[in-house]
């Protein structure tokens, strides 16, 4: 199953060997899907490349092999741009049923989250990741990247992957992403205790911190993790 961003790269791509014989750059790929950052165009590539679509080639720069293409591939995509119809079936945006084995849903994929020491919150909607429904929850959901180690004992690490339920509540003991005063963000076990609010990590080099409730906002809890190796 494909995404609608990787049906749309692989498009690009085959179109870009067919007509030039050559691989199109990152920089064509990201301008061609209206992407900001060559690192979703990385992305897209890993996904197609995992799924037996595409192929890097070795030691030359710039060399993308179209392994095959979707079945219900069987013309160029239209001019003047993508058309989502070409694929129905192949990818499930947010919001819509579908089944859980079978669909994927794509979602924005916002930045790099501290696990350690807060970082400011990045808010990049340009990047999305496809997963398939069976790791989402009810309701809006987006995913970050994990930066750091304090939630290494929870098994969430460095460079993890973490899907999350937006959500401006949960469960005492829950993993949350926690806003701190409005302009920090971070991915820490919460704990309510009388007045004030406990983010605790899930690693003894680092230390519980503690917060007035108006200090911290809950921005959604933790459903599934991914992890590549």
């Amino acid at each position: 199953m494909l995404t609608r961003k990787q049906y749309e790269l692989l498009v690009f791509i085959e179109k870009s060997l067919r007509e030039t014989g050559i691989s199109p750059s990152y920089d064509e790929m990201k301008d061609a899907l209206a992407l900001r950052s060559k690192s979703g165009i990385h992305r897209l590539i890993t996904g197609l490349e995992e799924r037996g679509f595409i192929r890097r080639l070795p030691h030359r720069a710039r060399a993308l092999e179209v392994l095959r293409l979707p079945e219900n591939m069987d013309a160029p995509a239209p001019a003047g741009g993508f058309s989502p119809n070409v694929i129905k079936g192949e990818f499930k945006l947010p919001g819509t049923r579908a089944s859980a084995d079978t669909e994927m849903v794509e979602l924005p994929l916002y930045g790099r989250i501290a696990a350690g020491t807060p970082i400011e919150a990045l808010r990049d909607h340009s990047n999305t990741i496809g997963l398939p429904t069976s790791m989402l929850s009810t309701g809006e959901h987006f995913a970050l990247e994990v930066d750091g180690d304090s939630m290494i004992e929870a098994g969430i690490h460095n460079g993890d992957t973490v899907v999350i339920q937006r959500s401006e509540t949960a469960d005492n003991g829950s993993i949350v992403v926690a806003l701190i005063d409005d302009n920090e963000v971070t991915l820490k076990r919460l704990r309510r205790k009388g007045g004030s609010i406990a983010l605790e990590p899930a690693n003894t080099a680092y230390e519980t911190r503690i917060f007035g409730p108006d200090q911290v906002k809950v921005q959604g809890r933790l459903v599934s993790l991914l992890r590549k190796y």
